[in-house]
């Protein structure tokens, strides 16, 4: 049973390999080229703002119910531990939590491609950009840049639903030659393994109730969103955005997922459950199996 289950898992990640090879290749034409024409605002641009407010909406109620921290630490030591995960990019004026697997590599992506073109800019730069200089991380800089920031850029925070996180991880490699449900006994076992980027709770990695998140993008419709949020911060309308390939990877891993999921136990799922309820709490994921099947049934 073993061998045939890797057999479905080589032939998985082959697809996948397709996949990206071929967004790969698209990627390496001229993806960022102003069109000659101008480009209307796309017919769902409300739909994707009132969604947007939806998520946010959610998140605020989550965070005054559970009064999770909502002031940077005043120390520095303290602050940098805490925003550890935040990235910047000081020229497009964005800070985003980084958190593997959740659309995040692409849109990074997309941000060197912006970096290159020297006429891509916000439309209004705050007064103290040139004061940031070129660090990545924000827990790089002083307590007084790291206040500016949060307070100035557009903040970004990339969602996706927790078993879909852990399936991904096992996909990739993480599990070290072991069968999935031994990875995720392993996860469970040892706190050291449960604040792994990769599979660690977003709420944990990406504090926002303490960041006030612009947009919270979810994975599995970052081509959509990903426009409606380089619009609504004042990019040039004609400016053409790569394909994210985050939707066909999202149904080319439906099938899989449910056959593992399948391999957990009962208390295992339950465990699971308990381990992500504060991204449950502030999140809504649409097609959750985790969600739907235990942490929902009573079982949990």
């Amino acid at each position: 049973m073993r061998f045939l289950h890797r057999v479905f898992i080589l032939a998985f990640l082959g697809f996948i390999f397709l996949l990206w090879w071929g967004h790969l290749l698209w990627r390496n034409q001229d993806n960022l080229s102003i069109m000659d024409k101008g480009v209307d605002l796309p017919p769902m641009f409300d739909m994707l703002l009132h969604i947007q407010q939806l998520r946010k909406k959610r998140l605020r109620s989550f965070c005054s119910k559970t009064g999770k921290n909502i002031r940077l630490p005043s120390t520095q030591n303290e602050a940098s531990h805490l925003l550890s995960s935040i990235t910047v990019n000081n020229k497009l004026q964005f800070l985003y939590c980084r958190t593997p697997a959740t659309g995040v590599e692409d849109w990074e992506q997309l941000l060197e491609m912006l970096q290159e073109k020297e006429n891509v800019t916000l439309q209004i730069p705050i007064a103290y950009h040139h004061q940031f200089g070129n660090q990545k991380a924000l827990s790089l800089y002083n307590l007084t840049s790291m206040e500016s920031m949060l307070r100035s850029y557009t903040k970004v925070i990339f969602i996706r639903e927790p078993f879909q996180r852990l399936t991904s991880a096992y996909l990739h490699g993480l599990a070290g030659g072991l069968s999935f449900e031994e990875f995720i006994q392993n996860i469970l076992d040892n706190s050291s393994e449960k604040n792994r980027a990769e599979w660690a709770p977003l709420v944990t990695q990406c504090h926002p109730c303490l960041i006030q998140y612009d947009y919270i993008l979810m994975f599995g419709l970052l081509g959509n969103e990903v426009h409606h949020l380089m619009l609504r911060t004042g990019l040039p309308k004609n400016m053409q955005i790569p394909e994210f390939i985050d939707a066909k990877v999202r149904w080319a891993y439906s099938w899989l997922e449910e056959h593992m999921f399948h391999e957990l136990s009962l208390v295992q799922k339950q465990q699971l459950c308990r381990f992500y309820r504060l991204d449950f709490a502030a999140f809504r994921f649409p097609f959750s199996m985790l969600w739907d099947h235990t942490c929902t049934s009573g079982s949990n």
